[in-house]
């Protein structure tokens, strides 16, 4: 599991992740993750076309991740996930819990509060 990070417009960070969140790619990233969303970070995108396969610890890692920075008023949204990906977030429900865009322009928009909901 790979992680990098870019600062995009508006204060927004951009985590991409790349590989398998399963056990073990959890496992690597997770440290990493949680320190960029920590504080002060507020928004935050986690780019997921590079994904292949998610687990339930994946899907655990992103919501813990996701519930952290809500309660400190911020928020983060997925981006462009493949289609099995997408499958899981959606039979897990974590969809609902956490906004899913096809593209980087609505996610960022999301973000800024200027769109409702998720595409």
């Amino acid at each position: 599991m790979q992680i990098d990070y870019e600062q995009i417009d508006k204060g927004i960070l951009k985590i991409n992740l790349s590989g398998r969140l399963d056990v073990a790619g959890t496992q690597q990233i997770d440290p990493k993750l949680a320190d960029l969303t920590g504080p002060p970070t507020r928004s935050v995108i986690v780019d997921l076309s590079k994904v292949g396969f998610l687990a339930s610890a994946g899907v655990r890692t992103l919501l813990i991740n996701a519930k952290a920075l809500r309660s400190r008023g911020g928020r983060m949204v997925l981006l462009n996930p493949d289609p099995n990906v997408s499958k899981v977030l959606e039979l897990s429900g974590l969809d609902m819990t956490i906004g899913v865009f096809r593209d980087l322009a609505g996610a960022c928009a999301a973000l800024s509060g200027k769109t409702p909901g998720s595409a």
